[in-house]
């Protein structure tokens, strides 16, 4: 009988830093306890053949690793392209069956895509290269795949997040060389519990929103002749603001601004944390929220008027809140889930609260893995 491997890779938060890493920032993310997994057998052919529950199968011939334009933005695409990055590492590969499941919920910004490829990383690195690539490269080729063959400019935390494990600080200031630093806190002990709830927005037909911001930001850079606003020096920035508005506009200089503050907040976050001053933390994960829906802009698609679920879901969540705990936008944005520290003591009261309203199952109780 065929000996069947087990892999998983986990799904990821972002605790801090909205829209940062693809402009070489900071984050401070987490892998949490909804991951994907496999069974996997070597099928002693050149295909591999991966069968996702409520999915249709998906098959890869290891002799055709190149970019196909009509798989872009299909599960195949990753495989191939995370496959490709191997192979171009020097690894043999071989065809092999998995098949996979997952307790990731799709479109709820737990980055279940970033779990698939970080999954496929670590099935091809078990497999045929020994575990002899890192968590971080393992990342890298995960961000590759989704940008060069699934065609999304996505940035490198999500990957990172999953493939690293725990509650991380990223720096990409440098994202061939990333500066990763595990934070050891445990946010129960502090009495919140961490929760998504599900907007019920789509992100279908979202890709133009979510491609403007790092365009924007880029233009930016690209005026002061850089090419991310990592580089860009701050007070230059401000010191030319009149000339900035007019050459680029309004809404990139304000999602610049919120780039400069929201790279900084991160620090102050994982200081707040280092220090055990859970009070302050929670103060900037407001901030954060409050500059995503000033600056960045990313909660409500333009021209939206009767359907705005994002911006509902945060004004609900914080007058459930009622000015305990935090609420923020999480991950992309536009749609998809809200992050929120609730008081443990008022966790169900504000889960049976928010499904009142939004509905049963919209509210998920996060934990910290790895």
């Amino acid at each position: 009988m065929d000996k069947t491997y087990h892999f998983f890779a986990p799904g990821r938060t972002e605790i801090g830093g909205n829209h940062t890493d693809h402009q070489h920032g900071r984050v401070l993310a987490a892998a949490v306890d909804m991951e994907t997994t496999a069974e996997v057998t070597l099928n002693g052919t050149n295909i591999i053949r991966v069968d996702s529950a409520g999915y249709r199968p998906v098959e890869i011939d290891l002799s055709a690793l190149t970019i196909r334009e009509e798989e872009k933005n299909t599960t195949a695409a990753l495989i191939r392209g995370v496959a490709a990055a191997f192979a171009q590492r020097g690894y043999k590969l071989a065809g092999f069956d998995a098949k996979v499941s997952s307790t990731v919920l799709p479109g709820s910004g737990l980055s279940s895509s970033a779990a698939f490829e970080v999954l496929i990383g670590r099935i091809l690195n078990g497999l045929f290269a020994d575990n002899a690539v890192s968590a971080i490269e393992i990342a890298q080729i995960g961000q590759y795949a989704e940008n060069v063959y699934f065609s999304k400019p996505s940035g490198l935390m999500d990957q990172m997040a999953s493939s690293v494990g725990g509650l991380v600080f990223i720096d990409f200031v440098d994202p061939k060389r990333p500066i990763v630093e595990k934070i050891d806190h445990d946010f129960a002990h502090c009495g919140y519990t961490l929760c998504i709830i599900d907007s019920g927005a789509d992100h279908a037909d979202l890709t133009a929103e979510y491609a403007a911001i790092p365009a924007e930001m880029k233009n930016v850079a690209a005026y002061f002749e850089k090419d991310v606003l990592r580089d860009v020096d701050e007070q230059e920035f401000y010191a030319r603001l009149a000339d900035v508005r007019k050459a680029i506009g309004d809404r990139a200089v304000l999602r610049a601004m919120h780039f400069f503050d929201e790279n900084r907040r991160v620090q102050m976050q994982v200081r707040a944390l280092k220090n055990d001053n859970f009070a302050v933390f929670l103060n900037y994960v407001n901030e954060s929220g409050n500059a995503s829906w000033e600056l960045l802009q990313n909660i409500t698609p333009l021209g939206a008027t009767a359907h705005q679920e994002m911006a509902f879901t945060l004004a609900l969540c914080r007058k459930l809140l009622g000015g305990e705990g935090a609420v923020r936008v999480h991950g992309g944005g536009f749609a998809g889930t809200v992050l929120a520290f609730v008081p443990s003591g008022k966790f169900a009261q504000f889960r049976a609260d928010v499904a009142s309203v939004l509905g049963d199952d919209c509210c998920h109780e996060l934990r910290i893995t790895g």
